[in-house]
């Protein structure tokens, strides 16, 4: 067996030590605020997926720590929990896996230490699997703590082949027409929800009563809607949430905040409401402690991700006194301290996020280089800054409970934390006092002691209707006569961003000596809603160009060496460091593409997100009226694969087969394309998603990526 080499054993080490350090999945105060019960989440190399642990945290009335758990519990086959209003209950949706394929969904109700119901949902076969996912998913108590409401997969009719044998006694069973099973349709497509919400088709509502272990699925809903994000109203009658319609097709959710969709108001006997207007898209809806309800929304149209508003409905009863508490920013505005404020782009709320009178909304969304947190009075819709800022990084806000809040807070040098607060009164909001709840977990000391710097980026003479855009420096120190590599990486979307908070990936780079820039190029979220609309239909462009732009500031502004210049990026990442290593060849001198696109034209048939592809090159989407060859060659132009001929630098290419949103097969054409033309290629295939983000896959690409840029750098690693 050949000994591992010196170089490939460093990157591996780097990744075992970060690999354990562990992240904020989720925190929960109780109703006195003097309680905090965290999910952390930790890399399980030897189980070859995360491990999700619960810990409890008892505060005094300045929030010190005065008890916690000795020991973490293991929570991981929790999908769903939730703690009853008057917290005498907590509902939890385990999933028990039996072997690869067989698995089984159980409802618990506990009273404190008691078991007091569980439910076997398989074996009911009321409904198909519950949903966890971040798009539909939810569960939630009923006022009254007499019944939880979630969201499940829609029961399946059966099916037969049309000749199949049968016994006696099963050919005398009900036939009714209902319950037969229905012949030649087992092999009918049913289009699912795309990248990361394969097998969900239809999803339906299910309340469960406590007391009676009764389980309903709630009627009322046309058949081309898919609710999802469900709660209970406040008089505990009907629910409210949000559905999508199906029809004509399912594109791809995920990611995807643009998709045409509604608020809805569902009684218990079946009466429906909508409570948005047409021609949105909405999500996240939350009740305040006075019964008001709030949600975000945007057009459903253009980009998959862009500014929001903020929606108020005071009296969702009657759905024409909805009002606007936070409008679309183009630029930027002014809070009331005085700190520049972007627009909301957050996918959600917490799910608390009120005040306790109802009076202020707290909620936390990226802006530019970092995740900010607000306070908004939903009187005057006033924005008051209460980030954090002890240090630069990014703080977002996990809870509310009486007028306590609880976030997390990270930075690329240091790995999540708690931290609590009070809520001050109103109009002092800019005076508030962040404490530590957990200490942050120890990092490799050249992580610690690591520069980042925001970059503040324009194209001084161009006539663009946008001409700046941001990007973060984050490097090791070193000696003043010593140059780093450097890495410049752009980040996947286009409508993403990067923010100042704590990563495994930019840590493990910065472990084996590179510097690295993160590209928030135009078009990137966090900046205002002319930036997000400044990119359709200049892709491959100007995203390239400032690219391009920012790798020549760091050149001129920090000691990197500019022979050992990286490529890496992954979805529009992984395509735009594909076309800088084709318009630049002499510039870059190796990369590494995740999934990446190549190929715009192509990737419209075959895609999750047909959509993106004719907006991106300039199109209105549409699959009406004959094929539209001026699109098909517009997408083609804007595309890396134009320049593929030109690619001097040793690529890897990381692809998931199991990938919907940019099928493997981009990945695979282009790099036939460049061993045609002797450029040295290696392609890796995971048996993943577009994200590549479980925990095989994931430690394989990275330690494969750093390997691959050590070794064709011809730089030896330090860590």
């Amino acid at each position: 067996m050949l000994k591992m080499s010196s170089q490939l054993e460093n990157i591996v080490n780097a990744y075992k030590t970060l690999s354990k350090i562990p992240s904020v999945a989720g925190a929960k105060l109780n109703n006195k605020a003097n309680k905090i019960t965290a999910n952390w989440s930790v890399r399980n190399l030897d189980k070859g997926k995360n491990t999700k642990y619960s810990c409890n945290y008892l505060l005094n009335d300045e929030f010190s720590v005065i008890a916690e758990s000795e020991f973490g519990t293991d929570v991981s086959n929790e999908l769903l929990s939730a703690v009853s209003p008057k917290e005498t209950f907590k509902a939890i949706v385990r999933e028990e896996k039996n072997g690869k394929d067989s698995k089984k969904q159980y409802l618990e109700v506990w009273s404190k230490s008691t078991l007091a119901h569980s439910l076997d949902l398989t074996a009911l076969d009321v409904h198909g699997d519950v949903y966890a996912d971040s798009e539909f998913g939810s569960l939630d108590w009923s006022q009254d703590e007499s019944a939880i409401v979630y969201v499940a997969e829609k029961k399946l009719a059966k099916s037969e082949p049309y000749i199949k044998r049968k016994g006696e006694d099963k050919s005398k069973g009900d036939q009714s027409a209902e319950n037969a099973p229905k012949k030649g349709e087992e092999f009918i497509y049913r289009q699912d929800w795309g990248e990361q919400l394969v097998g969900k088709h239809s999803s339906v509502i299910v309340m469960c009563k406590i007391e009676t272990e009764t389980i309903t699925v709630l009627e009322g809903l046309p058949e081309d809607w898919c609710p999802g994000q469900v709660r209970f109203t406040p008089d505990g009658l009907g629910v409210v949430g949000v559905a999508w319609p199906t029809e004509p097709r399912r594109l791809g959710l995920i990611f995807c905040t643009n998709r045409p969709s509604f608020i809805f108001a569902l009684t218990l006997d079946g009466n429906l409401k909508k409570l948005s207007k047409e021609g949105v898209s909405v999500r996240s809806p939350r009740f305040s402690p006075n019964g008001e309800l709030v949600w975000l929304q945007r057009l459903a149209d253009g980009p998959h991700h862009a500014c929001h508003q903020i929606i108020r409905m005071q009296d969702y009863a009657n759905s024409d006194n909805s009002s606007t508490l936070i409008d679309i920013v183009e630029t930027e505005k002014e809070t009331t301290n005085n700190e520049k404020f972007h627009g909301v782009y957050c996918l959600g709320f917490p799910g608390k996020c009120f005040s306790a009178d109802g009076k202020r909304l707290v909620f936390s969304t990226p802006q530019q280089n970092e995740v900010r947190s607000y306070v908004v009075d939903v009187e005057s819709g006033s924005i008051v800054d209460i980030s954090n800022k002890q240090a630069k990084g990014s703080t977002s806000v996990l809870d509310v409970r009486s007028d306590v809040i609880l976030a997390a807070y990270s930075n690329m040098t240091s790995p999540s934390q708690l931290y609590i607060a009070r809520l001050p009164a109103q109009g002092s909001e800019a005076g508030i006092k962040w404490i530590p709840i957990t200490k942050p977990p120890a990092v490799p000391e050249s992580v610690a002691n690591s520069s980042v710097q925001y970059l503040e980026l324009e194209h001084a003479d161009s006539t663009d209707s946008v001409k700046s855009f941001s990007a973060l420096y984050f490097a090791p120190k070193v000696d003043e006569d010593k140059k780093l590599p450097l890495i410049v990486w752009p980040h996947g979307g286009p409508h993403s961003n990067f923010v100042n908070a704590y990563s495994l990936e930019a840590a493990l780079f910065n472990m084996l000596g590179f510097a690295s820039v993160q590209i928030n190029y135009r078009g990137s979220t966090g900046a205002g809603q002319a930036c997000v609309q400044f990119l359709p239909r200049r892709v491959g462009d100007t995203d390239v160009k400032d690219c391009k732009l920012a790798t020549d500031e760091i050149l001129k502004r920090y000691p990197v060496d500019a022979t050992k210049m990286c490529l890496f990026g992954g979805s529009h990442g992984g395509f735009l460091v594909t076309h800088l290593s084709g318009q630049y060849p002499d510039l870059y001198r190796v990369v590494v593409s995740r999934n990446p696109v190549t190929d715009v034209a192509s990737m419209f048939n075959s895609t999750d997100i047909a959509d993106w592809c004719a907006v991106e090159a300039g199109y209105e989407f549409t699959e009406q009226g004959p094929v539209s060859e001026e699109q098909l060659i517009a997408m083609r132009r804007c595309s890396p694969l134009i320049h593929v001929h030109k690619v001097k630098a040793p690529t890897a290419l990381m692809l998931g087969s199991g990938d919907k949103r940019v099928p493997h097969y981009q990945g695979l054409e282009y790099a036939r394309r460049l061993r045609a033309n002797g450029v040295p290629t290696r392609i890796y295939m995971y048996d993943d998603n577009h994200s590549l983000s479980s925990t095989p896959a994931e430690m394989d690409n990275l330690i494969n990526s750093a390997h691959w840029f050590l070794q064709h750098l011809e730089c030896r690693a330090q860590t």
